[in-house]
């Protein structure tokens, strides 16, 4: 079944083990089915995400900037710009003055459906 979503789909919830303004909206996980999840992220103005990558992980900014810190440097991204996170890396992940908005595609799921 071919499906389409908006951000106006997403149900944010607060990502695990964050206490900062970092939400995750999955839509698309294994109760469809699919090896893949999809979904939509959210970044506070000045957040920071330090993660071990447990999935493949790709992000689209759609609004707003994001630097992701590895052991090979720091890429900026902003709004259209692809990020790509290989499973196993450590990754900081932090939003600029204004915040941000993703788009990710992740393999395979990064989390147990709730």
């Amino acid at each position: 079944m071919v499906l389409k979503f908006s951000v106006s789909d997403a149900t944010f919830e607060r990502s695990p083990g964050q206490d900062g303004e970092v939400y995750a909206a999955n839509l698309v996980d294994q109760r469809h089915g699919g090896p893949i999840t999809i979904g939509y992220g959210r970044y506070g103005p000045n957040e920071t995400l330090n993660e071990t990558m447990a999935v493949h992980d790709v992000m689209l900014v759609l609004e707003g900037r994001l630097s992701v810190e590895s052991k090979v440097g720091t890429v900026t991204a902003g709004s259209g710009e692809i990020v790509y996170m290989p499973k196993g890396e450590k990754v900081s992940i932090r939003s600029h003055d204004d915040g941000a908005m993703t788009a990710y595609v992740t393999y395979p799921h990064w989390q147990e459906p709730g």
